[in-house]
């Protein structure tokens, strides 16, 4: 890593909190110990993992809600375990997934102006994973397309709009700790705890590329460089130093840059603005944001600055460029995670003018999809439709529409428990012979795609 004084626009980007009245107040963080950034945000809403008694639940705050929460908020819980990750659409700022301990993914739709009353109906529910699931994420370019990964080692890709499974995708032998899309949508990179990262090319359900990543045993993170076929992964070494592996996609022989940033407990958050080049870092446990800038002519990445700050950071969730003020030169919004609140921190370039600046503000990714989802199946492949900011974030006046043709699955008519002894003894019952089965289960699952994979790799 180039510690070497280069002239850079955003060598002077500089961070702003807001302050505690203006930042998201009296919400009680979910506690999980699976690695999330706990926290999404969107052009509209900001999407918090929540802990709760008796299953799973998350906030949808509107931005415009700050300030202390009421204790009884409305939130969405309609899941059976805790709520693992979320993912806005990003070409629909009203529909929102989650995914969850208890096996499923849902798919939900947040009214105008936000929540008024909790919700447990979500408009999809998606099962077929035989573990919980641990992250989803919606495709980059195509309409209606979600990720979801889950501890019995697989991918999967939904189309929302009719509720089907099209892709699974094998390989993995461990738990997914990571996955990110390239610029187009057709690639995927994952981070796994076996130590490999792998790019699968998803319509052909494919390991493309396989390399042996950070060799410490806490897990990685990964992220891809925008529109460059360049790949950055965190993780730690042996000795628990905390590292930045650079890769090209094309060839895993051996990784571009090896930088060691120090010595901690918690996890590395990457995040690479393609917009402006620069590669953010964050600590789970630190109160620093460290910000690179990566120059692909040399290969090399470049210090900017760091963000200081004495309170930990538990996660943390990056507005879209799109929303962020452009008139005050904002070139990012972090929300950082509290145990108790969430706080906006405003990255900026010191300007003196007041004009538009296309310099730091090149076109950038729009609500609009580029394929449909049926396109994205059959074959075809686009890069994401941009947007000029000369006019600022212009927000939608009304909000889309979102219709699924999954069947609705009707509740069984069963007789209920009368008393509470009643309900108590029966969700005990049920619960111990769901939770037997299912572990049986997911571990033959698992033991026979661990041997398929290594049978694949002799």
């Amino acid at each position: 890593m180039s510690r070497f004084v280069r002239a850079s626009k955003y060598r002077h980007v500089f961070g702003t909190p807001n302050k505690r009245d203006q930042c998201y107040d009296n919400i009680k963080v979910s506690r999980s110990a699976w690695d999330t950034n706990l926290v999404k945000v969107n052009p509209l809403f900001v999407s918090v993992n929540l802990e709760a008694s008796g299953g799973g639940a998350f906030a949808v705050i509107p931005h415009s809600h700050v300030g202390k929460l009421a204790e009884n908020y409305p939130v969405i819980n309609g899941h059976a375990g805790a709520v693992l990750d979320t993912d806005f659409n990003p070409f629909n700022d009203h529909v929102v997934a989650s995914a969850s301990e208890d096996t499923k993914a849902m798919v939900w739709i947040i009214p105008e102006g936000g929540l008024t009353e909790s919700m447990d109906k979500p408009a999809l529910t998606l099962s077929g994973h035989g573990r919980k699931v641990g992250h989803v994420l919606f495709h980059p370019t195509a309409d209606n397309i979600l990720l979801s990964t889950s501890a019995d080692f697989t991918v999967k890709l939904w189309d929302i709009s009719k509720g089907d499974e099209k892709v699974e995708l094998a390989g993995h032998t461990e738990i997914i700790n990571s996955v990110s899309w390239n610029w187009e949508g057709n690639l995927l990179v994952s981070t796994c705890k076996d130590k490999k990262i792998r790019v699968f090319d998803v319509r052909a359900n494919k390991v493309v590329q396989e390399t042996v990543g950070h060799q410490g045993i806490k897990g990685s993170r990964v992220t891809w460089f925008g529109s460059t076929p360049i790949i950055g992964t965190t993780g730690f070494s042996r000795t628990s130093d905390r590292q930045v592996y650079i890769w090209d996609s094309r060839n895993f022989d051996k990784a571009l840059k090896e930088e060691t940033i120090d010595t901690g407990s918690g996890m590395l958050i990457p995040h690479y603005d393609a917009d402006t080049s620069m590669l953010y870092l964050a600590g789970k446990g630190d109160g620093n944001i460290r910000y690179f800038e990566w120059s692909e002519e040399d290969t090399s990445l470049y210090v900017l600055s760091e963000y200081k700050s004495s309170d930990p950071l538990r996660g943390l969730g990056f507005l879209p460029k799109r929303a962020c003020s452009i008139s005050e030169c904002e070139v990012a919004r972090i929300y950082k995670v509290h145990p108790t609140f969430v706080e906006p921190i405003s990255f900026k370039v010191p300007r003196k003018s007041d004009l538009f600046q296309p310099d730091i503000f090149p076109d950038t990714i729009g609500p609009e999809p580029s394929l449909t989802a049926d396109e994205f199946f059959s074959g075809k492949t686009a890069p994401p439709k941009l947007i000029s900011l000369e006019h600022g974030f212009a927000q939608t006046a009304a909000a889309k529409e979102f219709v699924t043709s999954a069947p609705q699955v009707s509740e069984p008519d069963v007789k209920h428990p009368q008393t509470e002894k009643e309900y108590q003894d029966a969700y005990h019952a049920l619960r111990k012979e769901n939770e037997d089965l299912k572990n049986q289960l997911s571990s033959r699952d698992a033991r026979i795609r661990q041997l398929e994979s290594q049978l694949a790799s002799k």
